[in-house]
Order: structure tokens, then C-alpha cells, then sequence
């Protein structure tokens, strides 16, 4: 059975969860509170291979090559659908991709500081 809120409620959610993680502050405003050292980079590139790779692809290239459909965004280019800031990238990985969620938030399952090494990791794979 389908909900009356259904579309409408899931429109609302990245909405709210931007709100609840940064307040007012737009995610292209926030900080990123851990410097890119040679360590960030090591770590969030082991988290990337667990958490991200599996869509994205170990290059980060993401593509044709996987099976998502919208194929999950080539994470090395200039180009970059949802923001291309630290905070941008911080907020995608931890709330998500909506309105759909094809990319789900990986809020419950990494902590800030671990979503802060993958922003640092990402930003290295940049051509």
C-alpha cells in the first residue's frame, strides 16, 4: 500500500538533513576539520575501497562500467552534480543522494572524522 506522504516526505528529507547537520550553514560553508596529510589519505582511501569503491570504482571513475542505474558519477573529473566543496562532499557521503537515495547516507555507518578522510582521499583522485 502506498503512503499518502510517500514522493512528498522523501522530497522533504535531504532538506531536513542538511538542516539538522549544518544548521543554517550551506554545506558549501563547512570547514573540513582534518587536514589533508599523507595520513587522512591512507585512511580514507581504505574507507573508499570498502565503502565507496563498490559503486564508484577503485579509481573513483565510477561509469558505464557498474551496474547502478544512474551510473554512480565519475568522482575524478571537474564536474560534479552535487557539489564540489569539502562540505559538499562531507554532506553527500554522510546524508545521501536524494530524492531517490540512490546513493544512501552513510551517516550510521562512519563517523565524521572517517567521511572527512574519504573528502580528503576523493580530492586526491583529481586529474
Amino acid at each position: 500500500m502506498k503512503s499518502v506522504v510517500g514522493s512528498a516526505f522523501r522530497r522533504t528529507i535531504p532538506v531536513l538533513a542538511f538542516s539538522v547537520v549544518l544548521g543554517a550553514q550551506p554545506a558549501s560553508t563547512l570547514k573540513n576539520p582534518v587536514p589533508a596529510t599523507a595520513e587522512s589519505i591512507a585512511a580514507g582511501k581504505q574507507l573508499y575501497t570498502r565503502s565507496c569503491a563498490p559503486c564508484h570504482g577503485i579509481s573513483g571513475q565510477g561509469g558505464p562500467g557498474n551496474d547502478l542505474i544512474p551510473a554512480a558519477p565519475d568522482l575524478t573529473d571537474a564536474a560534479w552534480d552535487h557539489g564540489s566543496s569539502d562540505g559538499e562532499i562531507f554532506v553527500s557521503v554522510k546524508e545521501g543522494i536524494g530524492p531517490e537515495f540512490n546513493m544512501t547516507p552513510f551517516k550510521d555507518r562512519l563517523k565524521d572524522e572517517d567521511i572527512w578522510n574519504i573528502v580528503n582521499y576523493v580530492r586526491s583522485l583529481k586529474k
